[in-house]
Parts: structure tokens; C-alpha cells; sequence
């Protein structure tokens, strides 16, 4: 298997953003609802993602709801000149831990607005459908989104937990730029949509890239960070980093010693054995 190194990927073939990105579900409160315990350490962790090299912050209107872009303002605005800001809507928060598809046009045009407001902006450059509503077609949701590109609201379109076979009905509708699905060193139920994402040039982006700090950790993933002086979390980063060119990180945190942590994996130069060997490991 080939390692990949390219720094950078250019969104929809325009929007070049540094790998190594931000995502922004974790300044929020307890289960994701609510301001987070201590706001100005959130407000710190944004502005110190961008010291350090970060353009690229992934967020989502139902990340509060609506505190993670309100913080997103607050910390960056007037934003640097080449920070992209990519948001999603299509989700309902009834409580904590608790998340249920809203894919109605009216409901999507509602927090598409409310997503511009809360970020300060005019067009949103990556506006993501956070999930497919089974309730609602298909055609429908993404026949909104269009509308809203068309109307200079959204420069580009992504996806999020889709198959191939999603992407490929979707792409019939609109141009997809990314895809968002859960993905980790133990965790590869969508490989095959990373290998698609990887041919027809679209971003692919893992959520939960550590699995939520709960990898599955075997010797060999041990040894291998103990090689390197780095944490096995720095590991499985920098290996997701290395497994595919169209990947962007967004490993997510509310605390700026793990943000440094976190984004010091771009540093680790891993061996092509020590990525074989991780490659091969726990597939699932």
C-alpha cells in the first residue's frame, strides 16, 4: 500500500487547506448540548489551531445547538484570509447524545441562515448535509442545497455516513466535493467509500479519527509509538494522514495542551514499514 504525504487538498479542486484541520463538536457542553465548562479555554483552542497552521474548521449548526459557531465567531472573526469554515446542517438535537435527520427543504433553508449569521458570513464555502432524512427524498433535500449554491449561499456542497451508492444518486443532483464518515485505524466500515472518494477527487473526512480516544490498541501500535516517543493516539493520526491523499483530519478537543498534541503528529516522520504494518492490522 502506498504511503501518501501531500500536505495540503484543494476542496473541489479551488480551496487548498493544510490536512491537518479542526473539528469544532467538542467546545460545546456535556453531550454535545449547551456552552462548553470553560469557554475561554474554547476560545483558545480555536485562535491556537490557527497559530499553529490550521485553515480548515469543521463545525455543524447542531454542535450546541449553535454554540460551536457562535464560539467559531467570537475566537476568529474577523477571519484570516485563508481559513475555511465548513459547516452542516440536516440534524435535530431533542436532547444530549441525541441526534435525529432533518433533511426537509424548509428546515435546511432555516439553519443554512441561521449557520451565516451565527459565523458572520455571506457564503458558507463547505456546507455539508449532516445526514440523509429516510422521511424525506432525496432529491428534495439536495434539489435545496442546489438551489442554495445557485443563489451564492454555498460555494460548495459535501456529504456525511453515505455509501457509495448515496454519492453516486447524489452526484446525479449536485457536484460533491466531500464525504464525511466515521473512520479510524479500528474502525475502516468505509473503505471502499475512501477509495471512490480517492478516484473521482472528492475529500474524504474522517469523524472520530481517534474513535472518540477509545482505539482499539494492540502491541504493535504500541511498540510503534514507543519508536517514535509519540502517544499511539499521534500514531493512529499521522497513519490516517499517510493512508490516502483526499483525507482531511479534524481531530476535535477542547483543550489546548491536547490541540498541540494533536496537530504535533503532522511532525512524526512514520517509516514505511511501521505504515504497512498498521495498515494491515485490525481491518474492520
Amino acid at each position: 500500500m502506498k504511503k501518501h504525504s501531500n500536505k495540503t487538498w484543494k476542496i473541489g479542486g479551488e480551496l487548498e487547506v493544510n490536512r491537518f484541520g479542526f473539528g469544532a463538536m467538542r467546545i460545546t457542553g456535556e453531550g454535545i448540548i449547551g456552552p462548553p465548562k470553560n469557554e475561554k479555554e474554547a476560545i483558545r483552542v480555536l485562535r491556537r489551531a490557527v497559530e499553529l497552521g490550521v485553515n480548515f474548521i469543521d463545525t455543524a449548526d447542531s454542535y450546541g445547538p449553535n454554540v460551536s459557531e457562535e464560539l467559531i465567531a467570537k475566537a476568529l472573526y474577523p477571519y484570516p484570509k485563508d481559513l475555511i469554515i465548513a459547516t452542516k446542517g440536516g440534524q435535530l438535537r431533542p436532547g444530549p447524545d441525541k441526534w435525529v435527520p432533518d433533511g426537509r427543504p424548509e428546515h435546511l433553508k432555516e439553519v443554512l441562515h441561521g449557520s451565516l449569521k451565527r459565523l458572520k458570513l455571506e457564503r458558507i464555502d463547505l456546507y455539508q448535509l449532516h445526514r440523509r432524512d429516510p422521511k424525506v427524498p432525496f432529491d428534495e433535500t439536495l434539489g435545496y442545497l442546489k438551489e442554495a449554491q445557485k443563489e451564492g449561499l454555498i460555494r460548495f456542497i459535501g456529504l456525511s455516513e453515505l455509501g457509495t451508492d448515496s454519492v453516486k444518486e447524489a452526484l446525479k443532483i449536485i457536484e460533491v466535493v466531500s464525504l464525511q464518515n466515521k473512520f479510524s485505524f479500528d474502525h475502516r466500515k468505509w473503505e471502499h467509500e475512501l477509495e471512490y472518494c480517492a478516484e473521482k477527487g472528492i475529500a474524504f473526512i474522517p469523524w472520530h479519527p481517534m474513535n472518540a480516544g477509545n482505539l482499539i490498541i494492540n502491541e504493535n501500535l504500541k511498540r510503534i509509538a514507543s519508536g517514535y516517543d509519540a502517544s499511539v493516539h499521534q500514531i493512529a493520526l499521522k497513519w490516517l494522514f499517510n493512508y490516502a491523499p483526499n483525507i482531511l483530519l479534524i481531530p476535535g478537543t477542547s483543550n489546548v495542551r491536547h490541540l498541540e498534541e494533536n496537530l504535533s503528529a503532522a511532525n512524526i516522520e512514520l517509516s514505511d514499514a511501521d505504515f504497512e504494518t498498521i495498515s494491515k492490522g485490525l481491518k474492520k
